[in-house]
């Protein structure tokens, strides 16, 4: 979600800027500033965003500068007046000594100079900023998809990343059923004058050696990460799915460590961890 776009045009000796910029948020949060001539158009401008970006914290900018000669200056007479007599007033009441000079003291009072500014949007200016407004949007979702097959790469390469230390927990696990089998039996020869049904205690160890399986869980893992893949592909607007098979990847691999007794397998599951949460980190940025 993240992306930046910018643009601007020029109409009769203005130049009409527009900015959008936008981080990741779990729904649509805009912000818009539009200087006065424009506000009126401000649910127009919210649609257009809207539309285009669905998703995003996005702060939103229009505004124009003066590069022209059209916007003329006066001097407010009355104000000036005004502004004299009430100075003069105060420095009288006060016993205040009054300027020898007044032409600097009354030109910095407020609205003392004028600008005769054109308040009416014209649907001709109004054309050529909905333009600057549209190619601003476009460079921002250019900028996303940027991010995007960036985003992508990463991914595939922490999929890859997974289901390869899930291999190397193979060689591990079959060692491991081994290993029980002769903890279990050397237990039992070391109990003094115990009897027991060798048919009875392989129904035993079957039993426990198969709680302790994790086959179930490698090929809901794998078919988890191809699901991932996937969805990659489905195009934009899939942010959140991504979030949920990121949560059900990690409930098999929190299953898997629960299961492994095994020191090499629990260390492999922490690494597996480690791929999955940097995923997870960057599946928010995700539209």
């Amino acid at each position: 979600m993240t992306g930046y776009g910018k643009a601007s045009a020029e109409y009769r000796g203005k130049k009409i800027t527009a900015e959008v910029k936008s981080l990741n948020s779990k729904a649509l949060d805009l912000s818009t500033r539009m200087q006065n001539i424009y506000r009126e158009k401000e649910m127009e401008v919210r649609q257009l965003i809207s539309r285009q970006l669905e998703r995003g914290k996005v702060d939103f900018c229009l505004w124009y500068e003066q590069t022209g000669t059209t916007e003329e200056s006066a001097v407010n007479e009355e104000k000036v007046m005004a502004y004299h007599a009430q100075l003069r007033d105060m420095a009288a009441r006060n016993s205040i000594p009054e300027p020898q000079d007044w032409w600097p003291v009354l030109m910095r009072m407020p609205d003392v100079i004028t600008r005769n500014e054109a308040q009416e949007l014209s649907d001709e200016e109004w054309s050529v900023a909905l333009g600057v407004v549209g190619q601003a949007l476009s460079r921002l979702v250019e900028f996303r998809k940027q991010e995007g097959r960036a985003l992508q790469a990463k991914f595939e390469e922490k999929l890859d990343n997974i289901a390869r230390l899930m291999d190397e927990i193979g060689p591990f696990e079959a060692q491991r059923t081994e290993k029980i089998r002769q903890r279990l039996l050397d237990g039992l020869k070391g109990i003094p004058n115990v009897e027991y049904d060798p048919g009875r205690l392989e129904q035993e160890m079957i039993f426990y050696i198969d709680k302790l399986d994790i086959s179930e869980e490698k090929q809901r893992l794998a078919n988890h990460l191809q699901y991932f893949r996937t969805t990659m592909q489905d195009g934009h607007g899939q942010g959140k799915k991504l979030g949920f098979i990121a949560q059900e990847m990690g409930r098999e691999i929190n299953t898997t460590g629960s299961k492994s007794n095994q020191a090499e397998m629990q260390n492999i599951v922490v690494r597996m961890k480690d791929e999955l949460e940097q995923i997870k980190e960057q599946v928010l940025n995700v539209l």
